[in-house]
């Protein structure tokens, strides 16, 4: 009896930490996905933390966090981009409602940044936005 339930504990373990990275069966993820408070709490923390806006230079200009980098998704590459110079420094990635910043995301990863996360959309950030 206590060795099934041990077993089942060790499944239902390895099942939610794979749901908490988010990835599929196989993939492992290179990122991290944070919530809204988390990225909030994270930037209040680290003032060197690069807070990255993946969305259209309109999207930007309509409303952005404070402080945040432009950098759209499509021009994301082969190469590490020349607004991210450090690959070590943490970066805090956002877009409208998420698809595109864990494209992103993945994608920085991909490209050797170590401390990448992903808190998903603007619209889900309730912390205030500036425009320009």
């Amino acid at each position: 009896m206590k060795r099934s339930i041990v077993s089942a504990l060790l499944i239902a373990a390895l099942f939610i930490g794979c749901a908490a990275e988010g990835g599929r069966e196989g993939e492992e993820r290179m990122y991290r996905k944070i919530t809204a408070a988390q990225a909030k709490e994270r930037m209040e923390q680290n003032p060197y933390a690069v807070v990255l806006d993946v969305r259209t230079r309109q999207e930007y200009e309509a409303g952005h966090i404070a402080g945040a980098v432009l950098l759209p998704l499509e021009t994301l590459g082969e190469n590490p981009p020349e607004q991210l110079p450090d690959k070590d420094a943490e970066i805090l990635v956002y877009c409208r409602t998420g698809n595109r910043s864990a494209k992103a995301a993945n994608k920085l990863a991909a490209l050797g940044y170590a401390n990448v996360s992903d808190f998903g959309g603007i619209a889900d950030w309730p912390y205030g936005t500036v425009k320009g």
